[in-house]
């Protein structure tokens, strides 16, 4: 008796392994990084033998974006430079001989630092009328951009001040949330969402 309920004991515990111990297929061999303050991302892959690899960028929309294959690798780094992307989530997709692995990316603006003598502000008794304004040391060249809530570019514009500077901007037919981006000489950029 004892040594049948040996018996079924490790023929339920083989079963429930054969169950619930299978792998999942998983992203072994495929990693995806971002570097720190900058539009990049690098793919690191590692292969379990030298061939094709396909890497293919894919957007919200599951529309293909970028598209690259290399041969004969058993592995690799390749940084992929955003710029230009519209913000927003993408997939990465690597195909090989041993099948697909897939990871997800969240593509941000770059922080960088803020512009201080900068301020903008929405007006509170004017629907779609906003105030720039910047504390300008002499000649200056600034720039301002104006997202929607997509982050499509709405409105560009750079200007040459000297000394102080403000301006009312105007912006209809634009449903949802605005983002505006002023940039400075140095580089430093104030982004203010309203």
């Amino acid at each position: 008796m004892k040594t049948r309920s040996l018996f079924i004991a490790a023929l339920f515990a083989a079963a429930s392994l054969a169950a619930f111990g299978k792998e999942e297929p998983s992203n072994r061999g495929l990693a995806v990084v971002p570097v720190k303050g900058s539009e990049v991302f690098k793919v690191i892959y590692k292969g379990e033998t030298a061939g094709k690899v396909k890497l293919n960028i894919y957007n919200t929309q599951s529309q293909l974006v970028f598209t690259e294959s290399f041969t004969g690798t058993d592995g690799f780094i390749c940084p992929l430079n955003f710029t230009g992307l519209a913000y927003g989530d993408y997939t990465i997709e690597l195909i090989d001989a041993t099948g697909k692995r897939t990871e997800k990316v969240s593509y941000k603006p770059a922080v960088a630092a803020a512009a201080k003598n900068v301020h903008i502000s929405k007006l509170a008794k004017e629907n779609g009328k906003y105030l720039v304004s910047i504390a300008a040391q002499g000649n200056e060249q600034i720039s301002v951009k104006i997202y929607d809530a997509a982050n499509n570019l709405v409105h560009s514009e750079t200007k040459n001040v000297d000394g102080n500077f403000a301006q009312l901007y105007t912006v209809k037919n634009v449903n949802g949330a605005l983002t505006f981006e002023v940039t400075d000489n140095a580089g430093n950029t104030k982004t203010v969402r309203f």
